[in-house]
């Protein structure tokens, strides 16, 4: 910057008292500007100095980044998940299955590899014939075949398995079992529930029968001796997310699913205070119902089955027909193997508790917000919906699908949040995916069926694709605003996450992602090669993704992208914009060179 001589005069003219009290400023904001670069350093993407000549118009204005390279991790990581490795699990403890819960490596520990697919892997068969087949070497796991094929869990033929939607409460076909539900829940027929937690999933047979019924289901289930229980379900095209309830809630906001289901999940409803089944009551949206089958339901026909005493199985159900009362609930129907209650509608059931001094388990204080699920501790108390939200239970939300474009009452508690905005978030994201079909003629296609929004604010994108053979994982990050409550208001699916650590799925488990704007608001926390590494261990072979972000870090995302072996060309935006980018990327399908290699 060139100054005026009249500034230089002034000065020296001024007191030479002036100098010590600059140069000190200057000291100390040099000193405040290395101590940021520590700070910040720690965490943010490595750059070269950006090339400046001559004036501003000169300026390369993108991000620079050191070259980078990634070896091949070995063929025993084909299926590495690095938040529940099971290679880590002896380092925690087993009181009430910690071990299976989120443990992510420390940033000197992680991976900087490229996980291989199994020997043998081909593109997965395509939805809606996925449902009932995939390929054997895609998930090539002959436990769960030997130890659930009685239970019609699935079954190999030749190069495939075959899904006949048996399990282990309905081995003659899930279809019967869920329109047994249904004759006991009508609020199932008319697009009144629309949103439903399988919490022990199987391989999602449950999840992937009530798709057809306009159901769209989040499959729960842990890392555990069934080797892929997840795996399955997305190979299937089905919505599945590892996870357990352990310590620590499930990464969704309050008062969010119209139903939950448990089908001889084995969880231990009335142990430990109650708090996995208070952890269900508190993302079972009002009016909500849960479905409980298997143990203790039916006892008095079932319990020689289950290695018990008739005596024992009577007194686990008083005890959950207790606990369950206390929280609320009402027994809603009953028939067989299928009981169903229902979450209070309203709040004056918790005003009765509320004066009881001894009723447990108590209402939960202030001091720990509903929507906080990102690693937070299950407390023993009821999470009671609040008072002012009056449209939030099942009966006053609109049905589907006429509450995709309806307005969500909660988008009041979003900052800067309201009916306007929502409209104006629905029209943009409409033309952006009519864009994006031109970009990418596969996206609508049943060539794209699992999709994930790695950072929605309002679920734009999924409901803009609505109509498409595809479902979408609506991400939020964990250090966003709180807009996911809206996401699930409007009849979507997601999970709170944060990107500088591994989602909680398999490798290879997703067709596209799309990304708007991620490295600019996490550049600072983030670095660039450990999220597209994750993108990359995610993202199967031969997928997509979308990737939308400023100019400034476009080329480097693309130079980082090449080293994933994926193939990337940038493309405008529909407002042809000159700050704003589109990357269409592919990632390569390739085998490992070296089956024996050590994992770098």
């Amino acid at each position: 910057m060139k100054y005026k001589d009249e500034k230089y005069e002034k000065a020296e003219k001024g007191s030479m008292k002036v100098l010590p009290k600059t140069l000190l400023l200057i000291l100390l904001c040099g000193l405040s500007f290395y101590l940021g670069g520590l700070y910040y350093g720690k965490n943010k993407i490595e750059i070269n100095d950006v090339a400046r000549a001559g004036s501003s118009s000169d300026v390369d204005d993108s991000l620079q980044v050191k070259s980078v390279s990634f070896s091949e991790c070995s063929s025993d990581y084909q299926d590495y998940t690095p938040c529940t490795d099971p290679r880590k699990w002896k380092k925690y403890g087993t009181h009430r299955l910690t071990f299976m819960e989120r443990h992510c490596p420390p940033v000197f520990d992680r991976k900087q590899c490229l996980v291989p697919p199994p020997n043998g892997y081909k593109p997965p068969i395509r939805w809606p014939k996925s449902k009932n087949e995939c390929w054997y070497r895609n998930v090539p796991y002959d436990w769960i075949n030997t130890q659930k094929s009685n239970q019609n869990w699935l079954r190999k033929e030749g190069e495939k398995f075959i899904f006949p939607g048996g399990g282990t409460m309905f081995p003659h076909g899930v279809s019967a079992y869920v329109d047994l539900m249904q004759d006991l829940i009508p609020e199932m027929k008319d697009g009144t529930i629309r949103t439903a937690i399988d919490t022990g999933c199987g391989v999602a047979s449950w999840g992937g029968d009530l798709l057809d019924r306009g159901i769209l289901t989040v499959s729960l289930a842990p890392r555990d001796n069934h080797e892929a229980q997840v795996q399955f379900a997305l190979e299937r095209g089905i919505p599945a997310i590892l996870g357990i309830i352990s310590t620590q809630r499930l990464p969704f906001p309050s008062n969010s699913f119209d139903m939950a289901h448990c089908s001889r999940c084995l969880i231990p409803w009335t142990e430990f205070g109650g708090v996995y089944l208070l952890e269900v009551h508190r993302i079972l949206r009002p009016g909500g119902f849960w479905v409980l089958s298997g143990p203790p339901v039916n006892y008095e026909n079932r319990w020689k089955g289950w290695d018990t005493t008739i005596e024992e199985q009577r007194s686990n159900y008083e005890k959950l027909q207790d606990l369950l009362s206390s929280m609320c609930f009402k027994m809603y129907a009953k028939k067989d193997d299928i009981a169903v209650w229902q979450k209070s509608p309203d709040n004056l059931c918790y005003n009765k508790l509320s004066n009881d001094p001894d009723a447990y388990p108590p209402k939960c204080d202030d001091s720990l917000e509903p929507d906080s699920a990102w690693y937070t501790p299950l407390r023993p108390c009821v999470v009671v919906p609040s008072p002012k939200l009056k449209k939030t239970d099942l009966e006053s939300t609109p049905k589907w699908p006429e509450r995709l474009h309806t307005t969500p009452e909660r988008i009041s508690d979003v900052p800067g949040g309201n009916g306007g905005v929502f409209k104006h978030d629905n029209s943009k994201w409409k033309t952006r995916a009519k864009h994006y079909k031109k970009l990418l003629p596969a996206l609508g296609s049943d060539k794209i069926r699992n999709v994930m929004d790695m950072n929605t604010a309002y679920g734009g994108l999924a409901a803009a694709l609505v109509d498409d053979p595809l479902w979408v994982m609506n991400v939020v990050s964990s250090y966003a605003a709180n807009t996911l409550p809206v996401v699930f208001d409007r009849g979507l699916i997601g999970t709170y996450h944060d990107w500088c650590e591994a989602f909680s799925t398999y490798p290879r488990t997703y067709d596209l992602l799309h990304v708007d704007g991620l490295f600019t608001s996490e550049n600072q926390r983030c670095e660039m090669k450990y999220v597209m590494l994750e993108m990359d261990r995610i993202l199967r072979p031969s997928g997509y993704a979308i990737i939308r972000e400023s100019s400034y870090f476009a080329d480097a995302i693309a130079s980082v992208a090449k080293e994933l072996r994926w193939s990337c060309h940038k493309e405008k935006t529909e407002s042809e914009s000159g700050n704003e980018k589109i990357l269409i990327c592919q990632k390569k399908l390739w085998y490992s060179s070296n089956a024996t290699s050590e994992t770098k």
